[in-house]
């Protein structure tokens, strides 16, 4: 029986070895390269420089849109800047007027969060987080300037750079 369920599992590792192809590996290999970079420019001015944080953790996931996936509608610039700033705002708002423990902030906050996203249509999964670590974190509305605002601006800026004229996507798509 184990030896049965070994060699199953060994044959299904081959044959998602064997279906990786040439595109996927490119396609992959681009998006993990952008995106380390988009992160390090956002991680330097974060930390090598006095200007300020430009970095959330969030951005880390909206790299795997923006230059795995950048033809999603979730990956445009409308979604990722006002998705991102709705969240934010959101959280902060939580954070300075709602009373309640933190754990039912955090769960309100998230749903009012993905409620306005959907309501306005400007979803970016990625931003779903926000509203978590501006609770953990309890900022302020500083917050909504610089990271999410200043490091969505240079997130948008770096995507389409890279996507439009470096690799020669349709991205924007509008």
């Amino acid at each position: 029986m184990l030896a049965s369920s070994i060699k199953n599992c060994s044959k299904s590792f081959e044959d998602i070895m064997i279906n990786i192809s040439k595109e996927i590996f490119k396609k992959a290999l681009l998006a993990g390269i952008f995106s380390a970079f988009t992160i390090g420019v956002l991680t330097v001015l974060t930390y090598k420089s006095s200007l300020g944080l430009f970095i959330a953790g969030s951005f880390g996931s909206s790299m795997v849109l923006l230059f795995g996936f950048p033809e999603s509608p979730f990956a445009q610039p409308k979604n990722v800047f006002f998705g991102h700033l709705v969240t934010a705002l959101v959280g902060v708002v939580f954070v300075t007027f709602v009373p309640l423990p933190m754990f039912i902030n955090i769960a309100l906050a998230v749903g009012a969060g993905i409620f306005l996203m959907i309501l306005l249509n400007i979803v970016h999964p990625p931003a779903g987080g926000n509203p978590i670590m501006v609770i953990i974190g309890s900022v302020s509305y500083d917050y909504l300037l610089s990271p999410i605002i200043f490091g969505c601006i240079i997130i948008i800026s770096l995507a389409i750079l890279i996507n439009k004229f470096l690799l020669k996507k349709n991205y924007p798509l509008k």
